[in-house]
């Protein structure tokens, strides 16, 4: 009495063509758009402006390293620089490990 029938579905509902199949897709594709808009595409575009940077290093640039010696660039070789971290105080550098430069007539780092 309480109890209704249940009908399978008819087969047409099930053969949606392209739409049934892209459907569930839409959302995927909307939020990997979002992420490279809003992730990838300005991560890509800091690391190549920091890659730009550390190509164009010059003497007398202020530099910071990985390892946080903060200097000025006494010379620049094709993949070292020579940092004069205090007066007299010269250290060796591979340029990958430079994370910050200053141009020349930037801020200036402290000789203790």
């Amino acid at each position: 009495m309480f109890i209704t029938p249940a009908y399978a579905q008819t087969a047409g509902a099930a053969t949606g063509g392209i739409a049934a199949f892209m459907s569930p897709l839409i959302p995927v594709i909307f939020t990997i758009g979002i992420f490279y808009l809003l992730v990838f595409r300005p991560q890509q575009r800091a690391a190549k402006a920091h890659k730009a940077r550390i190509a164009a290093v010059k003497k007398g640039d202020s530099v910071v390293t990985g390892g946080g010696l903060i200097g000025k660039v006494t010379r620049v070789e094709d993949d070292n620089v020579e940092i004069e971290i205090a007066t007299g105080v010269k250290v060796k550098a591979i340029k990958t490990t430079l994370t910050d430069v200053t141009p020349l007539g930037g801020a200036k780092p402290a000789n203790d």
